[in-house]
């Protein structure tokens, strides 16, 4: 029988993992004349003038760990070619404040040079900096390679918002097979250098309602659907009918066999991240009508707990905010209510993330136009100042943080 290496959350002492992000979403989406314009939310948030402002404001949070990942298109020149000359003060700033970064890799947008999620060199070219990132800081040790795989897919294969633009089937699966297998590739070459690197897999967690019985099929479709991001990362072997969409839609038998081996290979690094957001459940209707916003029905707790029950992995709440800066607050007590009642019945929930840190731009257009308008999602407004979930989350790490040691947890990943 193969023995599995012990997982890592049976290190001791290790305390609950309160988080937030510096958004650092850059796409390429499409323009006037057939031009992609290139969406950098870290320049439009600010970021790379008040950076310093920025670490400084976690910790006054009372924050431990912030997802952080240097501007890839930035970093990233050519093949073997990279420029740190941002990410090195900002790396070291951290770790003189004492933030552990989760870091973030690829946030939805790659180098121009490279082409687009449908490049089918690009996973390897990648792998080769995740390594290089992690030979040049070899003190981080949690990661996460590719954010929101099924996200980035969807948008920029699926529905013709980013990158390559495409509106198709094929378009989505080839994406997400990119997406996932430059995942997985990173994970392989950063544990080379980094053996005991853990793996915060940050995903969209999706669910799709059926609006008449006669849509109940086609919800169904969608349900699976949502799953294959992580089902090609963890190695998860999908139903015959998600295998027949991938083989209709350019994946080989081979191809599919190399994600259940390495998929295995990597579980015991790695922590599934679910994000949350009141857009994150779907009306499906009858037909090939377009599906629409449902709101929140089931909830963080529901719709998490199917996530665990098909991979049996530790959970982290990586991402959520609500527009609305009055109603945030009790939209984080709320999300928190659910991550204690998940504990309380056995899910090993290690951490908590309000994402993001600041204000984000233009995210109610899902980053396709470029209106400048702020949306008020984050624990600071973008001139710095407190907002009132910024407070409120303050006080709820206090009062919470060593309450939750993560050697209280469930430790068993099966």
């Amino acid at each position: 029988m193969k023995t599995q290496p012990k997982h890592w959350l049976q290190d001791k002492g290790r305390h609950f993992m309160f988080a937030t992000g510096i958004e650092n979403s850059c796409p390429l989406v499409p323009g006037p004349g057939g031009r992609r314009r290139r969406v950098d939310e870290m320049e439009k948030c600010g970021h790379y003038r008040r950076w310093r402002d920025d670490l400084a404001l976690v910790r006054d949070l009372g924050l431990d760990y912030l997802r952080y990942g240097p501007p890839y298109y930035q970093a990233h020149l050519a093949p073997e070619r990279y420029d740190w000359s941002f990410s090195d003060p900002v790396f070291a700033e951290m770790r003189r404040l004492g933030i552990t970064p989760i870091a973030d890799l690829c946030h939805f947008g790659i180098p121009g040079w490279a082409g687009d999620f449908q490049n089918p060199e690009w996973p390897g070219l990648f792998a080769t900096y995740a390594a290089a990132f992690a030979e040049r800081y070899p003190w981080v040790r949690f990661f996460t390679p590719v954010n929101e795989i099924f996200v980035c897919a969807t948008f920029s294969g699926q529905y013709g918002w980013w990158n390559e633009a495409l509106a198709s089937d094929r378009g989505f699966t080839t994406a997400l097979k990119h997406l996932a297998r430059a995942n997985l590739c990173a994970e392989a070459t950063i544990l080379k250098v980094r053996p005991n690197a853990l793996f915060i897999q940050s995903e969209s967690s999706e669910y799709f309602h059926a609006a008449h019985p006669l849509a109940e099929k086609r919800a169904d479709f969608l349900n699976q659907k949502r799953f294959l991001s992580l089902d090609l990362s963890y190695g998860f072997d999908v139903q015959g009918r998600m295998y027949e969409y991938l083989m209709d839609n350019g994946f080989t038998r081979e191809e599919y066999h190399w994600f259940m081996e390495q998929g295995e290979l990597v579980r015991p690094y790695c922590v599934m991240g679910n994000d949350y957001y009141i857009t994150n459940e779907h009306r499906v209707p009858p037909g090939a009508g377009p599906v629409a916003p449902a709101g929140e029905i089931f909830g963080y707790y529901v719709i998490t707990r199917q996530y665990y029950n098909r991979y049996h992995l530790p959970v982290m709440h990586t991402e959520t905010n609500l527009g609305d800066s009055q109603m945030a607050p009790g939209w984080l007590r709320k999300e928190w209510a659910n991550m204690v009642r998940l504990k309380a019945d056995g899910v090993p929930i290690i951490g908590f993330t309000w994402y993001s840190l600041t204000d984000q731009v233009d995210w109610d257009t899902a980053l396709r136009e470029d209106n400048g308008r702020v949306n008020p999602l984050g624990l600071y407004d973008l001139d710095r100042r407190i907002r009132p979930v910024g407070r409120e989350y303050r006080d709820l790490v206090a009062q919470w943080r060593e309450i939750l040691p993560l050697d209280s947890l469930c430790l068993h990943v099966s």
